[in-house]
């Protein structure tokens, strides 16, 4: 007699299975840590962050970041591959950017709230909504990258 496929577990699943495991802050070595993940590069992730600016013109799509600080590892790694699963780009470590509908928008956040009540934590997550404008407009402080050249925001003077 076949096995019967299992559906796949929600995010929230994970985070109950890992709660009743017992939640604690270490990795065994042998399993994948998105944190040790090699990140694209600043210029990749300047692209991507223009493909995505420039993908969302669709009036019905919101364009946000959604921002970390989540002590324990596995919830933490959870949440991360959750966040890609759900077409978010990793912008940094614990910074994501997505361009979604608000369905999706609301789902996302419907399940993080949900993780966030699982169990006694200080973690926090922080989903904000940004226009293509203001995307637009932002700075880049500590790498060698010129971000006004990459956006094209240069005015140039002739005298």
């Amino acid at each position: 007699m076949p096995r019967k496929k299992r559906s796949p577990l929600t995010l929230a699943e994970k985070i109950k299975k890992v709660k009743s495991a017992g939640l604690n802050n270490t990795l065994p070595p042998n399993l994948y840590d998105p944190y040790q993940e090699k990140i694209e590069n600043l210029n990749e992730r300047i692209e991507r962050i223009l493909g995505i600016c420039n993908k969302s013109k669709n009036i019905l799509e919101m364009v946000y970041f959604i921002m970390y600080d989540i002590e324990n590892d596995k919830v933490r790694n959870l949440i991360a591959k959750y966040l890609k699963k759900n077409g978010c780009t990793r912008i940094q470590r614990s910074v994501f950017l997505a361009s979604t509908d608000r369905d999706k928008y609301n789902e996302i956040h419907q399940t993080l709230k949900q993780v966030q009540e699982f169990y006694d934590n200080s973690d926090s997550i922080v989903i904000v909504p940004v226009t293509p404008d203001s995307i637009r407009t932002m700075k880049l402080i500590g790498q060698n990258v010129n971000i006004d050249l990459a956006l094209g925001n240069n005015n140039t003077l002739f005298f």
